[in-house]
């Protein structure tokens, strides 16, 4: 699976995690150059907070475009340390 967006690959892994038709890039699959810091979040009943990640590429941002849940609860534990993605981001 290869996630990109604005000509860039941002994520690239034979090892995803699909949960609710997304899929979870193991985070060391990052291409850490076009990833930079966001205080958003979000809750989810069954997953736990979800942090997020803006992706910088070629002088242009995309605010919130990926997230991870760095301390799931229980039922999503399968998914610590993933990053999945949306807003414009292809995957496939």
């Amino acid at each position: 699976m290869k996630a990109t967006w604005n000509g860039a690959v941002i994520a690239e892994s034979d090892d995803t995690v699909l949960v609710e038709g997304n899929h979870y890039f193991p985070e060391s699959a990052l291409t850490r150059d076009f990833v930079t810091f966001s205080n958003h979040r979000t809750s989810c009943p069954w997953k736990g907070q979800a942090h997020y990640y803006s992706l910088l590429v070629n002088g242009e941002l995309n605010t919130d475009a990926a997230w991870y849940y760095p301390d799931p609860k229980p039922e999503a534990e399968h998914i610590r340390g993933r990053v999945a993605f949306w807003k414009g981001v292809k995957v496939g």
